[in-house]
Parts: structure tokens; sequence; C-alpha cells
């Protein structure tokens, strides 16, 4: 199956479920889950099954409008408060990807800004609403990848970590979009290098397989290899994504992220954030405000190995994210724009507060 035609995150044609692509399969089995319970959809968004923060923004969405009809009640204050208890339990799943915590909010101001507290009216506007955050999604990636775009030249070597492409949204992608656009506007001389990303090797899974898939010159390669590809000056620019950007610039992408924006620094290579501007949360000063993920010690030790490949009770650090420094950015490409530093003036000059 071309991964071109694949959805990440819909809502079922009846309206009553869920339905997600199982990304933990990639690339060797394509698997659609249909999922109905709160606890499921926790379940897939805490497992990666659906990952990326703009597709978990989605993925919140939609579970939060087809909560709207698992609550009985029409007493509008009954409902509501139902209706929070859900927001946080779903809210608890992943800590870092703001898109999360910015789609849950954003679906609850369906219910408190309405003039009319009428229950069954508001349950129809919870799902026109998440349709809406779908839409501004795809728009939203389009535009990243039209100034992306901007930035590339022919034979242009490109390197990305982590997956933020069409499978981390619901249709282009963020860090891969300029890609996309390249490729749609007849490009075919660039050259993409994943980052295999370990530990959940996202980029060996999912951006490899959907770059391959989409006609682009992908090679992949094992993290601690990006330094001597720099190195070897194969390298012309960076896009990676990114979860969450504090005020300052400072932003919090897969871990490893970091040391990439390190060597790119000392190699001279530009190394830009792709970011809807969804991601940027003014109410934090810089990255030391960013919650940090830590990960199950079991995602190094032995998910993908036939046997264990650490000894028994040695320590684990596994954080799922790490923060690159703003002096190491670039730029920050918004879908309202190309953010230079000083960020949080540029932030400003774009009314991200």
């Amino acid at each position: 199956m071309n991964n071109m035609t694949l959805e990440t995150v819909r809502l079922s044609e009846d309206k009553t479920a869920l339905e997600i692509l199982d990304q933990t399969l990639l690339p060797n089995e394509i698997r659609v889950l249909r999922l109905t319970k709160m606890e499921d959809i926790r379940e897939a968004i805490y497992t990666l099954r659906v990952r990326g923060a703009p597709a978990i923004g989605v993925c919140a969405a939609y579970a939060m409008a087809l909560a709207g009809t698992q609550i009985k009640s029409n007493d509008f204050n009954v409902f509501l408060a139902q209706f929070r208890r859900i927001r946080d339990y779903l809210a608890s799943s992943r800590p870092t990807a703001v898109n999360l915590f910015w789609a849950l909010d954003r679906m609850e101001r369906v219910l408190t800004d309405a003039p009319e507290k009428d229950v069954p009216a508001l349950r129809e506007r919870l799902f026109a609403e998440a349709d809406a955050i779908r839409a501004q999604d795809v728009e939203t990636c389009r535009a990243i990848g039209r100034i992306g775009f901007s930035l590339l030249h022919h034979g242009d070597g490109i390197l990305t970590h982590c997956n933020a492409g069409r499978l981390a949204t619901t249709g282009y992608g963020t860090a891969t979009a300029p890609i996309y656009t390249a490729l749609e506007q007849g490009w075919d001389d660039l050259r993409v290098y994943c980052d295999e990303t370990r530990p959940l090797l996202q980029g060996a899974r999912l951006t490899a397989f959907e770059l391959s898939a989409a006609g682009a010159d992908t090679m992949l390669l094992c993290d601690n290899a990006a330094s001597s590809l720099m190195a070897s000056g194969q390298v012309n620019i960076i896009f990676t994504g990114c979860d969450r950007v504090a005020a300052n610039g400072d932003s919090a992408n897969k871990i490893g992220t970091s040391g990439v924006a390190i060597l790119a620094r000392h190699y001279g290579i530009p190394f830009y954030i792709c970011a809807p501007s969804s991601t940027i949360d003014m109410t934090l000063p810089d990255g030391k405000a960013i919650p940090i993920e830590q990960r199950p010690a079991e995602e190094v030790t032995e998910m993908w190995y036939r046997q264990r490949m650490a000894p028994e009770g040695v320590g684990v650090y596994n954080p799922a994210f790490d923060v690159t420094d703003h002096s190491l950015i670039t730029g920050i490409i918004t879908e309202r724009g190309l953010c230079s530093p000083p960020y949080d003036q540029a932030f400003q000059a774009l009314r991200f507060t």
C-alpha cells in the first residue's frame, strides 16, 4: 500500500469510533484500530500508536467529541463536569506535547464559551470543532512546507531527526513538508538523510518508510553517524519537528535533537525547527520549564531485540525529549512565517501572544 494514502487519525463514518493507524507496527504491518473507549484512546497516545504533536492534538479533539456522545446527561453542569474529568484523563497521557493540551482546551471552550447551554446542540458543535482542528492541521503543514521550500536549493542534502512527516500529522507533515512541496514542484535531485532515532526508531520505521514511498531519495543512518555525515559535506540544511517551543525559542523535540543542533553549529549547517503556532507556549519563559517525559526502561533494553540486550537490574535513562537551546536554532518555521532571533520578539510580531 502506498503510504501517501494512509490517514493517521480519522473519525469513523458513523461518528461512533476513532480510527487510527497503529504506528507501532510500521513499516511491516499496516493496521487501522477502531477505538471507542477512552481508556483505549489514552493507551494509544501513551504507547505511541498515534504520535507526533499535531496528530496527537487531532486525536484528542476527536476523542473529546466522542466523549460528548458517551456522557448521557443533558444537564449542562453535569455534562461539563464529566467532560472535564475525561479531559484531565487524556491530558495525563503525554506531558510534553503542547498540542495535546491545546486541542483539549480548545474543545472545552466549545462548551464554556457557548452562549446557549444546550447539550444536544453542543455535542454536534464538538464534532464540528474537531473537524476544524483537523482541517487547520493540514493547511498549517502546507504553509510550513511552502516556507521551508523557499530555503532549499537544487541538489541539497537534507537531514531530519525522528518523524515529523505525514505520519505525525493528519496528512502533510511539518519537518518533511518542504520535501513534499519540492516533490510536488518536480524537484527530483534532493537527498534526504533520516536519523534512525533511538530508542523507538521513528526515523527508521516511519520517516524512511514514508519518504521512500513518496519517491524521495532517502538514506537511513544511525544516530551516531550524523557527525560523520555532516563532516563529509553531504548535509546542506536540517529540518526537525518540535513538540513544544518556549517563549525564548528553546524547543523540545525527540531525544537526540539537541545533539544534532550542536553538531550543525560546529559544521556551519543551518538548523530549522518546523513548528505549528499551536506548539509555541508563551506561558513558559524558557526550555527549563518544559516538562520532559520519561519513558519505560524496556524501550532501551529489550523492545527491539530477540532477547534482552542489557544486564538485569541496570539503571536506564530514557527521556522522550530533549531541549535545543534557542541559540542553536537558525530559524523556527511556522505557518504564519519564518521566525528569526530574538524569538520572543518574533513571536510577538506574529501575534503568538
